[in-house]
């Protein structure tokens, strides 16, 4: 009989990345012990703190090394899988990597698994990252038919490389390009995906074998959502529509002023990245979603005059 911590032990895979480290303080505030499993733990330790004494453990994992996911998924009551890429390494990572994941999961036999996949995840989409994503979540339903797989549009959060990098961007340019204008989006706060996510892993008996798409309270264009993140920064710019074509052959070339843009990119920035119409969504885990006004100017104004301290504006942090 395999042994069982007590409390019961969580491994997340890829629990010291931006999404995970909100995920990892849901279940430590839960009570329940966890497992941090990452090709560099030692990248994790600042979680330690969030729990008691023991109650978070590290282990060495990449999930494109079968053995070393079934070394760290051992005598977990539940698994999650945070781990992804969008680039090199796509297939080995999102599909064959979800995989290593899921059969571990079985194999150790964990109540629960959780895979967190990505809004537009198709086996059959035109840009490998779609196509990697898809097939990686048809690879864990095949392993863990039980699965919850939880599907977010864009993430926002303090540490995010979304708000923060336009901002920098918008600091930096007179005028912005924005490429993809009318794409439109549903950016979820990152503090509420965690909560989600830790939830389907804690309570199986709700969301076993359910698919959720989160988003947050608003859908934006791309140009909708520059312009709002340039006045939560104090980074107010002209913004001018990058024509298709522009940014196509830009993209082409691996780049766009200001920022790398690649052809997989691109074409993801194609289709709206928005919850589908009836899908199950944050509601379901009773959680109302923040929107990004209410708590993105904590983390950007530093971006401001002033940095931080600065005493004007609409979003300042004194007075």
């Amino acid at each position: 009989m395999p042994l069982r911590f007590s409390p019961p032990l969580i491994t997340v895979f890829g629990g010291g990345g931006f999404v995970g480290r909100y995920v990892c303080e849901a279940l430590l505030r839960a009570g329940v012990a966890v497992r941090v499993a990452q090709r560099h733990p030692r990248r994790a330790h600042f979680l330690q703190p969030l729990g008691q004494v023991g109650q978070v453990d590290f282990a060495v994992a990449d999930v494109t090394r079968r053995e070393s996911v079934e070394a760290a998924a051992r005598d977990s009551t539940a698994v999650i899988n945070l781990v992804a890429v969008m680039g090199r390494g796509m297939r080995a990572i999102n599909a064959d990597g979800a995989a290593n994941v899921a059969r571990a999961a079985a194999k150790v036999g964990a109540g629960a698994l959780v895979h967190v996949s990505a809004i537009g995840a198709d086996a059959d989409g035109e840009a490998d990252y779609a196509r990697t994503k898809g097939a990686g979540e048809k690879a864990v339903r095949d392993a863990f038919a039980k699965a919850t797989i939880v599907r977010p549009s864009l993430v926002f959060g303090p540490e995010d490389q979304l708000t923060n990098r336009f901002a920098g961007l918008l600091a930096m340019l007179p005028i912005y390009p924005v490429i993809a204008p009318a794409t439109r989006f549903q950016p979820v706060y990152v503090r509420d995906l965690g909560e989600a996510i830790a939830a389907a892993a804690l309570e199986p008996e709700r969301h076993a074998g359910k698919t959720y798409e989160i988003g947050g309270p608003e859908v934006m264009t791309m140009r909708e959502l520059t312009r709002r993140i340039g006045e939560l920064a104090g980074q107010e710019r002209e913004l001018i529509d990058m024509p298709a074509f522009a940014s196509a052959a830009m993209a082409r070339l691996g780049f766009l002023p200001g920022a790398p843009l690649t052809w997989d990119q691109w074409l993801m920035l194609q289709q709206d990245n928005v919850v589908a119409r009836k899908a199950r969504g944050l509601a379901d885990f009773g959680i109302v979603p923040t929107p990004l006004e209410a708590v993105a100017g904590e983390w950007l104004a530093r971006f401001r005059k002033g940095g931080r301290f600065a005493a004007s504006g609409p979003y300042s942090t004194v007075g």
